[in-house]
């Protein structure tokens, strides 16, 4: 009796991105199929063997695999327990049609922090809310991803750009509340998105995403010891839902908003909350 795969299919609101798609496969074998966009698969657990233009190849844990568009491929499981996969679909803004036959000549990749950077940028996009860290996320994956097909590693690591990197901090504390994407930001000072990323983690050592969520959880703490009730402070604050607030506020401080709104002394009656 075949097992039916395990899957998660969904469309972030996220430029660049067609569909998120996680899968656990048994027995399912994929037929010679193609896609309009690019396919980047890591596997988490497993081996798949495929088949892309006439050439077989296997795709394993650790390594990541990038199938270009209008190609035909395959798939299926190299062990009977089958494989744990992980795919982002990127349209052509991201990595453009010239660059399809490279990715056939090369659909595997060794790199450890390419692999971490797409596990991130997966881990990003699970959270509905955390719009700018996935396109943090995704600008450094793509970036990798077209040194690796043009065969070129520049070293993005001594440069320091501290004006664009305090322009870019001028530019989120502006907009903490309503929130910047990394598009509008890298538009308004001329700079490309991935560069906008590193100098700016590079010079104030963290990434813009957590620079705008440490900004946002600072003004939820004024707001609940002012007396607001926690469930007007998600949306006061900039966070997209309670539970994205709670997530954040509690990785930052330790504790939920509930309970460090209750923390201090009790507020007295003739001392209303502003």
């Amino acid at each position: 009796m075949l097992d039916h795969p395990q899957v998660r299919a969904w469309r972030p609101a996220l430029a660049g991105i067609e569909e998120v798609y996680h899968a656990r496969i048994t027995d399912h074998v994929y037929p010679m199929h193609t896609h309009d966009s690019w396919t980047l698969l890591i596997v988490d657990d497993g081996m798949v063997r495929y088949n892309l233009d006439r050439h077989e190849h296997g795709a394993l844990d650790q390594m990541i695999t990038l199938l270009p568009p209008h190609v035909p491929h395959n798939g299926h499981s190299v062990t009977p327990t089958g494989f744990r996969k992980r795919v982002v679909y990127l349209d052509s803004s991201q990595l453009g049609d010239s660059l399809i036959g490279l990715a056939v000549d090369s659909p595997v990749m060794d790199d450890l922090l390419l692999r971490q950077r797409i596990n991130q940028l997966h881990q990003a996009l699970e959270h509905t809310g955390d719009e700018l860290e996935a396109e943090s996320r995704l600008a450094l994956v793509s970036e990798r991803l077209r040194s690796h097909l043009e065969r070129r590693f520049e070293d993005h690591t001594p440069t320091r750009d501290a004006g664009i990197a305090h322009r870019l901090r001028d530019l989120l504390d502006e907009k903490f509340v309503e929130g910047v994407s990394l598009q509008d930001a890298s538009a308004a000072l001329h700079v490309h998105p991935a560069h906008l990323v590193r100098v700016f983690s590079r010079e104030f050592g963290m990434g813009p995403h957590q620079y705008l969520t440490g900004r946002r959880v600072d003004l939820a703490r004024k707001l609940l010891l002012a007396g607001m009730a926690p469930r007007l402070v998600a949306a006061s604050a900039g966070f997209y839902d309670q539970s994205h607030f709670n997530r954040h506020f509690k990785r930052v401080l330790g504790t939920s908003p509930g309970r460090y709104a209750r923390s201090g002394p009790a507020r007295h009656l003739a001392d209303p909350p502003t």
